[in-house]
């Protein structure tokens, strides 16, 4: 069984309890303006160009962008790092991308890591249908959300689908007393506005009362080269950074409602 995925990070500490390898899936249905990984929006591998300097001079070099990995050679990776893994309180996140995209892969990996004894973690857009979802929910140790906005136009403006299914998927989860953490991306004039905050606090509390993690994931920009290699528009060009004011501030107000707030993960 095999799947593409476009990156294997080690390391990682911000997916998760403890010491992570994230495993970056390709392919995403959604088109997020503010996305920071844009190479994860087509499942297939790409060619693009790129810039590298030596000794002064700039050249134009290709890169393949994306790899397909069997999941034994995936396994093998993942095992080499589990001695950090199980001294950490670590494990293994699913990323993406959109990781559902390539469902029987992902229920494979994590079936592997449950054998092995490895905590696992999905990170989600909730985006999928309500079977996929059913078929998938009982493997993760750890759900990580993503909830973007929950008003569905506003939804569908800034990421291309409707916010139903994640939402009915989030409820989903929710019901089954899987363990989630809510993480959202803080996108300076588009979520962050006093309306929508004190909506989200009554959802939290109304809707998903057994929920009390949640991270916020400021906008950044760096990844606006990406954009270009990958000849994709980017519509936030003119969006500046997150203040940190304006976290803590969001943060202070989500902690008010009764939440372990994060800022960053």
């Amino acid at each position: 069984m095999k799947a593409v995925i476009f990156d294997l990070n080690r390391f990682a500490i911000h997916e998760g309890p403890g010491i992570r390898v994230t495993v970056f899936f390709k392919g995403c249905p959604l088109g997020c303006w503010w996305c920071h990984n844009p190479e994860s929006r087509s499942q297939k591998p790409q060619i693009v160009m790129r810039e590298q300097k030596l000794n002064g001079r700039t050249f134009r070099v290709q890169e393949l962008v994306g790899r397909e990995i069997s999941a034994n050679h995936l396994m093998q990776e993942i095992l080499k790092e589990k001695a950090f893994m199980d001294e950490s309180g670590g494990g293994v996140t699913f990323s993406g991308g959109e990781p559902l995209l390539q469902t029987e892969f992902l229920i494979e990996m994590m079936k592997h890591c449950r054998e092995q004894g490895i905590h696992t973690a999905l990170d989600t857009t909730g985006y999928a249908s309500k079977d996929i979802m059913r078929k998938v929910m009982s493997w993760p140790d750890l759900f990580l959300y993503d909830l973007k906005h929950l008003d569905d136009d506003i939804h569908k403006k800034y990421t291309g689908v409707s916010n139903k299914l994640i939402l009915d998927n989030l409820k989903l989860i929710h019901d089954s007393g899987k363990d989630v953490v809510i993480r959202f991306p803080v996108i300076p004039g588009i979520n962050d506005d006093k309306a929508h905050v004190e909506a989200l606090k009554f959802f939290f509390k109304k809707e998903l009362p057994q929920i009390r993690r949640l991270d916020l994931l400021p906008y950044h920009n760096i990844a606006r080269h990406k954009y270009e290699a990958f000849s994709i528009p980017d519509k936030m060009r003119s969006v500046d950074e997150q203040k940190k004011e304006d976290l803590e501030k969001l943060k202070a107000a989500f902690k008010e409602g009764g939440l372990d707030v994060s800022i960053g993960g």
